[in-house]
């Protein structure tokens, strides 16, 4: 079976299904963002809260300006509505660390700059051919910008959690569900699956083509390394004991003065943490989360187990044994629901793991999709057959080494911008991310 007929397939699209389809994945977007730029005053909108982020007013301004570059002059061909503030919005040209001293536009006419834009793009959306060239196939360049707007907004809500000062945003606690008693691990039978997609049409460029993965068996863990489960890799003395760490990783803790995940504290015998501007108890039974790369390398080693690599991860996440199929989504083909995954911001946290039992994948894996972006060992590298599209500096520019892989998705990411194939990638340093990690083990031969 070729890697093409092995994937999950779709019916022929309906044009006007896709185009509300589009309208509705932008207009979720711009009412997230809406949401993460108005609950707060001017000054901490045009504050950098860290050097890792930009002002919340340079990435809603640049939200706009992407949809202009993309929908109002790429596919609608319209004139440049602000060309003299490209370069000002162009995430290349200016690091991170750079844009407070910018020119940038102030808070009211970002927002105005933005509504100006969408209100255009609704009129290109309207007439566009959404059976022409490769950027409005299927709406590719609308799910494109939907897709980038929800990951800024995913920043933003990073930006959020890194604001000092008191909670400006609320959301309910998942709902508890009973406890988990499944298995701690299972165990993915080796062979052949396809990774990848080559026909979910709003897939971005380093997601595809889809293509056959040889991978040997291993288990991997049913759910996310809880926080009880760190804790007592920290109460062991793991991030004092040089064995379970990567040289660089050693290095890193050290030079940073690291002992516990990002936004935690010890208060006598409790373990405390910040939370969108709230300071509660470490719920033992949350995934970990706010941890690097290393951290969570380190955790594996001491476990006796290590991170699963990309491949794997997919193949417990899409690989159906009982049709040889590679799946959407753990759960199927359909999209995600409530009762699948912790996706899109209805809570501003994971959920206790072994959730979800809806969205557990046929193996009965649970939590792939949602809750916390989990790291992998593998390096960010390209598929075989990758060509980029619409442009390098989405996915080329970052390929090698320096960036390791997450799969899955967090509680902050919307389900327009989460799947099965779904690619993120980050240094292994970073902590800020909303990400956690579950451990694998080879079989033992």
């Amino acid at each position: 079976m070729t890697a093409a007929k092995a994937e999950a397939t779709t019916a022929e699209p309906d044009i006007e299904a896709l185009r509300e389809r589009a309208l509705a994945s932008l207009t979720t977007a711009r009412d997230r963002t809406t949401l993460l730029t108005t609950c707060v005053d001017e000054p901490d909108l045009t504050a950098q809260h860290s050097p890792l982020m930009s002002p919340l007013v340079w990435d809603l301004a640049h939200i706009g300006n992407q949809e202009e570059l993309w929908l109002l002059r790429a596919v609608g061909g319209r004139e440049a509505m602000r060309p003299e503030i490209d370069g000002l919005y162009d995430a290349f040209e200016h690091p991170r660390a750079e844009r407070p001293s910018l020119p940038l536009l102030p808070p009211a006419e970002a927002r105005h700059y933005a509504a100006e834009v969408r209100g255009r793009v609704m009129d290109v959306l309207a007439s566009a051919d959404l059976r022409g060239t490769r950027l409005t196939e299927a709406g590719f360049a609308f799910g494109m910008i939907a897709q980038h707007e929800q990951q800024h907004d995913e920043t933003m809500l990073i930006t959020h959690q890194l604001r000092k000062g008191p909670a400006v945003l609320s959301a309910p606690d998942p709902e508890p569900g009973p406890p988990f008693t499944g298995p701690a691990e299972v165990l993915v039978p080796g062979g052949p699956f396809t990774m990848g997609t080559s026909g979910e049409p709003w897939a971005l460029d380093n997601e595809r083509p889809a293509h056959p993965r040889e991978v040997a068996p291993f288990w991997i863990d049913t759910t996310p390394v809880t926080n009880a489960a760190y804790q007592a890799f920290i109460e062991d003395g793991g991030y004092g004991t040089e064995r379970w760490w990567t040289p660089e990783g050693w290095a890193h803790i050290r030079r940073g003065g690291i002992d516990a995940p990002l936004f935690w504290r010890r208060e006598g015998e409790r373990w405390l943490r910040r939370r969108f501007g709230t300071t509660e108890v470490v719920p033992p039974d949350e995934p970990v989360l706010h941890v690097c790369w290393y951290e969570a390398d380190a955790y594996a080693r001491w476990a006796g187990r290590r991170l699963p690599t990309e491949a794997e991860w997919e193949k417990a996440a899409r690989h159906d044994p009982a049709t040889g199929r590679s799946r959407r989504y753990p759960w199927g083909d359909a999209d995600p629901g409530p009762e699948h995954a912790n996706l899109g911001q209805r809570h501003l946290g994971p959920a206790p793991a072994g959730s979800y039992p809806a969205g557990e994948s046929p193996l009965g894996v649970r939590q792939l999709i949602g809750d916390v972006w989990e790291w992998t060992a593998s390096d960010f590298l390209p598929y075989p057959g990758f060509r980029a599209f619409p442009y390098k500096e989405y996915s080329e520019v970052f390929f090698g080494a320096e960036h390791k892989v997450l799969r899955g998705g967090s509680f902050a990411v919307d389900p327009v911008a989460c799947r099965g194939t779904f690619r993120n990638w980050d240094y292994p340093i970073r902590r800020q991310i909303f990400s956690g990690f579950r451990t694998a083990r080879s079989e033992a031969v």
